[in-house]
């Protein structure tokens, strides 16, 4: 399993970062990003101690760590600038909380996050088609998450990605150890979806060769 979209207690995560990848390794979990909450007043604190942490777990434990973060409920015309100071900073996987229907995110939040220099969409919600034209002409993949409380709008998600030819990929949005999904679930959330695990899953190595 590949994991691009999870969070530590650095942001609202239960765990440290090393019981964190550990657990997430324990698993069966590959790949994990760290990508904790960020917004201007934490972007440098955050993204700074997960590039590091994860230079220091690279060298001992047998799962590959990525830094990056996620922007949250941050007002859309900041969008843009903050994910070009995350990757100043040293993210290499920049998310963007989408418009889940779970939350009063901030209207027009989706689109901002398909026009940045960003990787992930996460949880979109009722993503409008131009923006999902929008994700596939700059290169921005759409989440089909295993998080309950995002899930729901996982099938327009996919029909209009499929359609549209966007790229998909599957994260978790762990926010503790129980959050993690082995690849047997993973799959299962696939199908329910109409899709195969391994397409999501070789989007997500493409990612990580960006």
């Amino acid at each position: 399993m590949i994991d691009l979209h999870t969070h530590t207690f650095l942001s609202d995560g239960e765990l440290i970062p090393s019981e964190h990848v550990h657990r997430a390794y324990i698993k069966g979990i590959e790949v994990i990003g760290l990508t904790d909450h960020v917004d201007p007043s934490n972007i440098d604190f955050i993204v700074t101690r997960l590039v590091k942490v994860s230079e220091e777990l690279n060298k001992y434990f047998n799962i590959k760590v990525v830094p990056g973060c996620e922007l949250t409920h941050v007002p859309p015309s900041m969008i843009k600038d903050l994910a070009k100071e995350a990757r100043r900073l040293g993210a290499k996987i920049v998310v963007v909380h989408g418009e889940t229907i779970a939350e009063t995110v901030p209207q027009g939040t989706n689109r901002a996050a398909v026009e940045a220099d960003i990787d992930i969409l996460a949880h979109p919600g009722l993503i409008a088609e131009e923006e999902v034209k929008l994700a596939k002409k700059n290169g921005i993949f759409l989440e089909i998450t295993a998080r309950a409380v995002h899930a729901f709008t996982n099938g327009r998600t996919a029909n209009l990605a499929e359609e549209i030819g966007a790229s998909l990929i599957l994260n978790t949005d762990a926010h503790s150890s129980k959050n993690f999904i082995d690849r047997e679930f993973g799959a299962k959330i696939a199908l329910g979806c109409g899709l195969s695990l391994d397409l999501l899953l070789s989007n997500s190595r493409k990612l990580l060769k960006k």
